[in-house]
């Protein structure tokens, strides 16, 4: 269905604040693109249509970007998207079993969403937190050190309606549409809520600190050259 003339408004206007952050155009694309999903939850053809009008590219230039990225998604999708790491680490220590234990429960397979429209499950790779695995994220949140339980509580949480609030900090948890618009470039002022790094973050630095390490100069630096 083509976006009404409020919609339309409302895009352009956010499209120009977006655009004029670049000095060329076209490196827009990605954060426009968010945008269209930011207000139907996904990129459909209408969405992919008006980000190519704004460019001057050929619909299936964009289409080859929006397929190309697992974060934009074609169809339809859940408030929640739910992403069970299955890399290595997380794999190992429990992420498999996390996301064969969800499909059941949930009842769905990957990329897919529940019947009520609340939560997508999907396994995604990395989520560069190996120090808390195994990590679910929900839209790009972390809660980590999950369990097979602990998930299935979160999901059903998810779908009740009931607070649920990501593991490192107090910032609330936004919505599929809410997390593509900040995306997009157009901050919720949670950023500072909360930690920027975790104590498992940190461990390595607090040793380092204890036992008077430094990591070692490049070779070539003046500073290595005096030590040799």
């Amino acid at each position: 269905m083509p976006f009404s003339d409020e919609a339309l408004a409302r895009l352009d206007a956010d499209a120009n604040q977006i655009i004029a952050k670049y000095p060329r155009p076209r490196s827009a694309l990605l954060p426009l693109l968010h945008l269209v999903q930011s207000e139907e939850g996904y990129v459909s053809a209408d969405g992919i249509a008006y980000c190519a009008a704004r460019f001057g590219l050929a619909e299936a230039e964009v289409t080859a970007v929006v397929s190309f990225y697992t974060m934009y998604k074609r169809r339809p999708v859940g408030e929640y998207n739910v992403g069970v790491c299955t890399n290595t680490l997380c794999a190992i220590m429990g992420g498999d079993q996390i996301f064969a234990e969800l499909r059941e429960h949930l009842g769905v397979g990957n990329d897919e969403t529940t019947p009520d429209g609340k939560v997508l499950l999907e396994h995604v790779e990395c989520n560069a937190a190996c120090d808390y695995a195994p990590v679910v994220m929900v839209n790009w949140e972390f809660f980590d050190n999950q369990t097979p339980d602990s998930a299935r509580q979160l999901v059903d949480d998810l779908r009740a309606g009931n607070p649920v609030r990501p593991t490192r900090g107090p910032a609330r948890l936004c919505t599929w549409r809410e997390a593509s618009r900040i995306l997009a470039g157009f901050n919720d002022d949670q950023a500072t809520d909360g930690p920027s790094a975790g104590p498992a973050s940190l461990v390595g630095l607090e040793l380092a600190k204890e036992h008077g390490w430094r990591a070692p100069e490049p070779a070539g630096s003046p500073s290595a050259k005096e030590s040799s």
